[in-house]
């Protein structure tokens, strides 16, 4: 549902007592194609929402335009589909007027780095505490097969038929190289279980995390990371004591490489590397500053709220 973050009512601790069941957060059936890489990541949202019995109510989605912008209509949260390319600068207004919220933004690769690109690079500088998902599949899907910023160079699509003049913008070195950005991680959706663990350590960061997620579109970008998911030798596994430990995964990539997410050279390396493709967190900083933190955003009640709504609306009386 779309909502003014303004009416989200508060709930005091113990207003709920019951366990939440994973049937609390589902919402309408998820209508994106079959075998789409959307369905891997909303079950493990889904997964994560129970794991850490995320209170529906307290709980915020915002996305722009895409495929994967329809996320919030297939859980039973809050949520707001914005515009194309501004889910940020909404979920930031949420997050400054509601600090008592949990807020999740869910972008495409076109949302996020085209027209939403000087939202995305000003999200991360200022580093309010939310977590931010990049599904990225190389292309525009909801307006059918055009070439998008993270298109592989050589890749045919209906805007560049002879393919992709312009190499490809690579999300993570993008991030890594923001003043103040505090958390940049990879997954992918063929991993679920590498998946899921790194969107709970995502959640925990005190900050904006960034994840970006490489996500398969079946019907025009199926080929785009089609040779990851068929050869595991193509995957890099990082490890480190501070980020994704997933051992059973040990067995299938047995390419790993030791990596301290605390160091940002290291990080940028690595996110420019081509001989593999890296999953796991890049950087990690919790010390840098949050912009509500600046600002000493504080909680205010409902009543204080509707108060506060009530002496706007009166402005506007005839």
């Amino acid at each position: 549902m779309t909502i003014a973050c303004g009416l989200l009512p508060v709930l005091q601790p113990d207003e709920h007592d019951a366990e939440y069941e994973l049937s609390d957060y589902e919402g309408a059936r998820a209508r994106w194609c079959p075998g789409c890489g959307d369905h891997s990541v909303l079950t493990a949202v889904q997964r994560l929402l129970t794991a850490e019995q995320l209170t529906p109510e307290q709980t915020v989605f915002v996305s722009g335009i895409g495929c994967s912008s329809r996320f919030p209509h297939y859980l039973k949260t809050y949520g707001f589909h914005g515009i194309h390319g501004r889910a940020l600068p909404v979920a930031t207004g949420v997050k400054l007027s509601r600090p008592d919220l949990t807020v999740f933004v869910v972008m495409g690769d076109g949302d996020c780095t085209s027209i939403g690109a000087a939202h995305w690079i000003h999200a991360l500088r200022y580093n309010i505490n939310m977590t931010v998902l990049l599904l990225d599949n190389g292309i525009y899907a909801l307006t059918k097969k055009q070439t998008s910023p993270t298109t592989p160079q050589g890749f045919p699509s209906n805007t560049q038929p002879n393919g992709s003049r312009l190499p490809s913008l690579n999300p993570l070195t993008v991030s890594l190289g923001v003043t103040n950005a505090s958390f940049v991680a990879q997954t992918a959706e063929w991993a679920p279980a590498h998946l899921y663990a790194t969107l709970r350590e995502a959640y925990h960061h005190r900050g904006l995390s960034f994840v970006r997620i490489l996500q398969r579109c079946p019907v025009y970008s199926a080929a785009v990371y089609q040779a990851a998911v068929q050869d595991p030798a193509r995957i890099a596994l990082l490890t480190h004591d501070d980020g994704v430990v997933v051992p059973d995964l040990e067995k299938i990539y047995k390419t790993q490489v030791a990596h301290d997410p605390h160091d940002l050279d290291a990080a940028r390396r690595i996110a420019e590397s081509t001989d593999h493709i890296h999953l796991g967190v890049l950087f990690r900083d919790p010390s840098r500053p949050r912009y509500e933190d600046l600002l000493r955003v504080a909680p205010r009640t409902a009543d204080e709220r509707i108060t506060l709504m009530e002496a706007e609306l009166d402005r506007y009386a005839v």
